[in-house]
């Protein structure tokens, strides 16, 4: 009968018990992490987005008014596409780990269930595909 690796076998229950690793849960604990995941959680809103997009607007005409390429470009650049697009990224980075924590979770039901199923000491289970086999 085939053996399963002992280092194999110790390792599902712990994984069983916690489930599969959320981006959330690689946080750091210390005072510097909370203060950037406080940030971060409040900047990467599209609410913030609008807020900054404001914020740039204001100073349009004045970019405009001035009639150089350099200063208009330093606008586009500088002001609208680095405060309005940083918190629309953080807001589709969020979204994106949100999908990814959806998947892991999705396939970590999938293989707990076919660990179960081939669970060699669960009657027609991996066992029973065993019994079938030919002897060595």
């Amino acid at each position: 009968m085939a053996s399963v690796p002992e280092h194999t076998m110790a390792s599902v229950p712990e994984h069983r018990r916690h489930g599969p690793v959320k981006t959330v849960e690689h946080f750091g604990t210390g005072f510097n992490a909370k203060i950037a995941v406080l940030i971060t959680e409040r900047v990467g809103t599209m609410i913030c987005a609008y807020l900054f997009a404001i914020i740039a607007l204001i100073s349009l005409p004045a970019a405009l008014s001035s009639g150089s390429v350099i200063v208009i470009v330093a606008w586009i650049a500088q002001t609208f596409l680095q405060l309005v697009l940083l918190s629309i990224i953080m807001v589709g980075q969020r979204v994106q780990s949100s999908a990814s924590d959806a998947r892991s979770e999705h396939e970590f039901k999938d293989v707990t269930v076919i660990l179960d199923r081939l669970d060699e000491h669960t009657e027609g289970g991996i066992k029973a595909i065993l019994d079938r086999l030919p002897p060595r």
